[in-house]
């Protein structure tokens, strides 16, 4: 197809179980609930989704999101994002800023780990 800055993953969620609220710095995703009904979580509060709702998160603390199952079943949802190496991820609950580096270079080794926030 030749586009080369796209990514996507298919993510479950088990009942009870939540991602861990974040946001990008050099990122914008875009989520799509393909199965269930997972609870967003935004800077602006949270809502239920419901199967095929999309919601868009831009580069930033703006962008910052979560989900949770709070249903008896598991929910999917898949997340469509640009591609950014090196990528820094802050995690504001935790207090915890990631980053990730290379892992679009097969020549070049992929570099994880945490850094401190300033």
């Amino acid at each position: 197809m030749g586009a080369k800055r796209w990514g996507g993953t298919l993510y479950e969620l088990a009942p009870a179980e939540a991602s861990a609220y974040h946001w990008q710095m050099g990122e914008e995703e875009c989520a799509v609930v393909v199965a269930g009904t997972p609870t967003l979580r935004t800077g602006d509060g949270e809502r239920v989704l419901q199967p095929w709702d999309c919601a868009w998160f831009v580069r930033g603390p703006a962008g910052a999101h979560g989900f949770r199952n709070d249903t008896d079943v598991p929910v999917r949802v898949v997340m469509f994002s640009t591609v950014s190496d090196p990528e820094l991820v802050v995690y504001p609950d935790d207090d915890k800023i990631g980053v990730i580096a290379g892992w679009t270079d097969e020549n070049v080794e992929t570099v994880r780990g945490w850094v401190e926030p300033a």
